[in-house]
């Protein structure tokens, strides 16, 4: 008798893995057997949100490995054209946050994919190859909308992704509604 229930838990095992897997999102099963809620940890750091949130999203550190945000917080003088320089000490406290969180060292599955897809010396988070890859079919056009301005305005389309959400039933472009490729 126990045979047959031993059966029917492996077949639904299998069937709950290949519908969560289906998804299109390699992370997705790394998430739900994790509990995970977000597919990034999302930023927990006060001083890093102050500092760089003042000017642009304050970008999760799951989306860079630890050697590129080490390129990023080394170069604040000339940071994407911009003078973003810091105290040292609030420079070593960001970068240890960061590095901390960094995808290489992450267990969240979207960030192990920008670990995987990202070389160390990429300091932007729309070169990596993952990025690339999840937003291939946006139209370029779409992103000249004034209300986007760059592929780096995250926030502008992933209506979560200040809580490390970026599941594509979560995008809602402006001038075009929801996204789904």
């Amino acid at each position: 008798m126990k045979r047959p229930i031993l059966w029917l838990a492996i077949v639904l095992l299998l069937v709950l893995s290949v519908n969560v897997y289906s998804d299109d999102d390699e992370h997705k099963w790394k998430q739900w057997f994790s509990g995970a809620a977000s597919d990034i940890r999302p930023v927990t750091n006060q001083l890093y949100k102050q500092e760089c949130a003042s000017c642009h999203m304050a970008y999760q550190p799951g989306l860079l490995p630890a050697a590129s945000w080490k390129g990023v917080m080394s170069g604040l003088q000339d940071h994407f054209g911009e003078n973003a320089e810091l105290n040292a000490e609030d420079v070593a406290i960001i970068l240890d946050y960061l590095q901390q969180d960094a995808a290489d060292k992450s267990n969240f599955g979207r960030s192990a994919a920008f670990a995987r897809n990202t070389s160390e010396q990429q300091l932007r988070i729309t070169e990596s190859r993952y990025f690339v890859r999840k937003h291939d079919e946006v139209p370029s056009r779409f992103i000249k909308d004034e209300r986007i301005g760059s592929w780096s305005n995250c926030i502008a389309c992933h209506v979560s992704a200040d809580k490390g959400v970026y599941d594509e039933h979560d995008v809602s472009i402006p001038g075009v509604g929801h996204w789904d490729d």
